[in-house]
């Protein structure tokens, strides 16, 4: 069998795509929020249903420039979640910050908002949620424990691109919610992000960070980055937004192909969203009970045998990391959850263009494994 990837970019037809470069190089405007950039900015702001849209060249950079925005005390402690991608908490210390890891809850996945307050102290300045696999964080009590405690509140929305909770936008939530467009994601820029937020005075404030603080040719307003997306990035967006529903409606296809032919076999969990949620279809997640023959990473390699690439996501957890388990100024809390699941959850094959064949060979896989 040939290799089967975890994910597969979305890519539009080459000649559409070779329409929009051909106007790029008529324009002569490769870079610095040209023509395409500010179309797919707009064009953002209503898909995702939110007021304000910043366009980064990658989701690090846009979310390094979210904590920025939020002018945190220097030294000050973000609580966030250890079962995430390494960019969320790296992106807390480049900004000065210390970050306090809290368990998660385990059926979402996400930052358990029952132990955020226990880990606030007087030196802590926001917390960093996680929308992990698309699954949303309580995002009504933590904005009560903030509001609270007066708590700057950022989301990394990496999974959740087009996710609603109850119709809203889940960029309207917190201060502000960063969203990756990196090519692994439902929805690819090549290599993107944005960040999305309700006030609108922090327009200027995050246009001048991701410029390097340039605020005009003779004035430099903020110690900045170079976060602009090019025109390039921006173009493959323009045409994907016109697919990404398409591909949308394939996933979700695959989403019950894998839901009705698992949902039977024992020590097998399959989480699903809270009512009231659409699904980004991001990723295809299951958890690995004790009553299953053999154990997630032993699954992992034997799928691997068979070319068929899954993902141990998030393995290991951030605070398995040298950088931060050797780091005495980094707060572990106790992790329990965390410490479970990261052993357990296995990302499957999940993307559009997975013909039935392969679907029934990984589901036959799974239900066939002796131990």
């Amino acid at each position: 069998m040939d290799k089967i990837f975890v994910t597969r970019p979305l890519l539009p037809d080459i000649k559409d795509y070779e329409r929009e470069i051909e106007e790029i190089f008529e324009s002569k405007w490769l870079t610095n929020m040209g023509q395409k950039h500010n179309e797919l900015e707009g064009k953002l702001k209503d898909v995702l249903k939110v007021p304000n849209t910043s366009l980064f060249n990658n989701g690090t950079i846009a979310l390094l420039t979210a904590l920025k925005a939020m002018n945190l005390p220097y030294d000050s402690e973000v609580i966030t979640t250890p079962f995430t991608f390494a960019a969320t908490p790296h992106c807390i210390v480049w900004n000065g910050c210390k970050p306090v890891f809290c368990d998660i809850e385990p059926n979402t996945m996400t930052i358990d908002a029952d132990k955020i307050e226990s880990l606030i102290t007087p030196n802590t300045s926001a917390i960093l949620g996680v929308h992990v696999y698309g699954f949303p964080c309580n995002v009504e009590k933590i904005d009560k424990i903030a509001k609270k405690h007066n708590l700057k509140v950022i989301y990394d929305g990496a999974h959740t691109f087009s996710t609603e909770i109850n119709g809203t936008g889940i960029g309207n939530f917190g201060d502000i919610t960063m969203f990756s467009f990196h090519a692994t994601k439902l929805f690819n820029t090549i290599e993107g992000g944005c960040l999305t937020y309700k006030d609108d005075n922090l327009k200027r404030k995050i246009y001048n960070l991701r410029n390097f603080g340039i605020q005009s040719e003779e004035v430099v307003e903020d110690v900045g980055i170079n976060g602009k997306m090019n025109e390039f990035q921006a173009a493959m967006g323009l045409e994907n937004l016109k697919i990404y529903k398409q591909e949308q409606a394939k996933r979700a296809k695959i989403k019950a192909f894998y839901d009705e032919n698992l949902a039977t076999v024992e020590g097998i969990r399959i989480p699903q969203m809270p009512k009231g949620v659409t699904n980004s279809y991001q990723y295809y997640p299951i958890v690995i009970g004790d009553e299953y023959p053999v154990s997630r990473n032993e699954l992992y390699n034997r799928f691997k045998e068979h070319n068929i690439l899954t993902r141990k996501y998030f393995y290991p957890a951030c605070t398995d990391y040298e950088c931060y388990k050797n780091d005495l100024t980094v707060k572990l809390a106790y992790l329990p959850v965390v410490n479970d699941l990261k052993n357990r959850v296995l990302c499957l094959p999940y993307y559009g263009n997975l013909k039935e064949e392969t679907l029934e060979f990984i589901c036959n896989f799974i239900k066939g494994i002796k131990g």
